[in-house]
């Protein structure tokens, strides 16, 4: 291993002084995009493609998808802050993090393996559970080794290639789950790819080391009442989450009926293209705007302004699906959620680590901020369903997706501790 050297307390719980190199950035942003692979492979095509071949008579296809996604999301709700909080306790001479990184996406590799061999519904949801709860220990780990590293100054910077790194990796898993001739080999691929491209990070850098004086005595009581961080002890984390929450909730909202948008209300007579152009538009201009967005912010010095800014775009943009049904507008407002989602996604990641409690408990807390990621994914059907089809249509959704998102982005001026 090269890199800075493995360091005892205090060095892994001070707030980091030093600047990461290219070479660390680069191989955790890397690791980022392979845990992003193994799940939107999947999740983009296999899964569906694996349902429709073991949907039993009379159970839809659609049913079986429902089903598997809503029991992965739901251990992937639990997992995040839980592995996080088995890494911020880890003595292991490797480190903290690495530990949980390697058996992360190894045992990940080896449930995507397992899920290619699934010949029943059952065994097909029993593998994505597991998929789910490996990637999870592996990301909880890959996010927590920024606040553990970097410092405040530079977490903008790095949060944008993260963020660059998980569109790549979503493209990267989807391409490799269509090009590999299958839906076994599919999987195996995107298995292959989760495990090498995390392998220049766990292999090439060292972990920072706390020692066991300095891990507090196990408890299941006092372990478990960790996982609740008071709102009126913490209120800028508060804030800082429910800010992260709305805007996520009403991005999510957008773009979940996007194909039966564009077949429905712009009567496009290939809607599929029209979401891969609509996709493509977006991921052009997040990936120009998200790394970007990260150093603009270090160099000001400032979060909340960009924050606030990018929620404001994407309301915006969201509204004009609502009140410009052309195609020209639909591709309009690709193009401000492209930009706005990416000035978002760094600055927000630096913001939110910036109110983190406790060096401590890093990886449990940004594991509790991570449930404001995918808990919009579990929440926006419940709410976009009943709005389309009883409540005025697209127009409505679409509106409530954009006052979502404003409201998330006037949040973030709550937040008192931080620029």
């Amino acid at each position: 291993m090269t890199g800075a050297g493995a360091a005892e307390t205090p060095g892994a719980l001070a707030e980091p002084a030093v600047r990461v190199g290219r070479g660390w950035t680069a191989a955790l942003a890397l690791a980022n995009g392979a845990v992003w692979a193994g799940w939107y492979g999947p999740i983009q095509v296999l899964l569906a493609l694996q349902a429709a071949e073991l949907a039993p008579p009379g159970m839809s296809k659609e049913s079986v998808l429902a089903w598997v996604t809503g029991l992965g999301a739901a251990v992937s709700l639990v997992a995040n802050p839980l592995f996080g909080a088995l890494s911020d306790r880890t003595t292991s001479r490797f480190g903290r993090r690495t530990p949980w990184i390697a058996a992360g996406v190894l045992g990940g590799a080896a449930a995507l393996c397992l899920l290619a061999a699934a010949r029943g519904v059952a065994a097909m949801a029993a593998g994505w559970c597991l998929v789910q709860l490996a990637l999870n220990a592996a990301f909880a780990a890959v996010t927590a080794a920024v606040p553990d590293r970097v410092p405040h100054a530079q977490r903008g910077t790095v949060g944008g290639w993260l963020g660059a790194a998980q569109f790549l990796g979503v493209v990267a898993g989807t391409g490799l789950a269509s090009a590999a001739g299958g839906i076994a080999a599919g999987y195996v691929a995107c298995a292959a790819f989760t495990v090498l491209a995390t392998l220049p990070y766990v292999l090439r850098y060292r972990d920072l080391r706390i020692g066991r004086a300095d891990r507090p005595p196990f408890a299941w009581r006092a372990f478990l009442a960790g996982f609740w961080i008071s709102p009126r002890r913490h209120p800028d984390l508060a804030w800082a989450w429910l800010t992260r929450f709305l805007v996520n909730l009403g991005n999510a909202i957008a773009l979940l009926y996007l194909l039966y948008y564009l077949r429905d209300a712009l009567h496009r007579p290939r809607p599929e293209d029209g979401v891969l152009v609509l996709t493509a538009v977006n991921g052009v201009l997040l990936l120009a705007t998200v790394v970007v967005g990260g150093i603009w912010s270090d160099r000001t010095g400032r979060r909340k302004p960009f924050v606030l800014w990018s929620g404001v775009i994407m309301a915006v943009a969201t509204a004009l699906l609502a009140g410009w049904q052309t195609w020209t507008g639909a591709l309009v407002a690709a193009a401000l959620l492209g930009v706005g989602f990416g000035v978002f996604t760094s600055v927000d990641f630096a913001l939110m680590t910036d109110v983190l409690p406790a060096a401590a408990d890093r990886g449990r807390d940004l594991g509790i901020i991570n449930i404001a990621n995918s808990l919009p994914q579990v929440a926006a059907p419940a709410l976009a369903a009943p709005v389309v089809t009883y409540l005025g249509g697209y127009p409505v959704l679409y509106l409530l997706a954009a006052g979502t998102g404003l409201a998330g982005a006037l949040l973030v001026r709550r937040i008192r501790g931080v620029e």
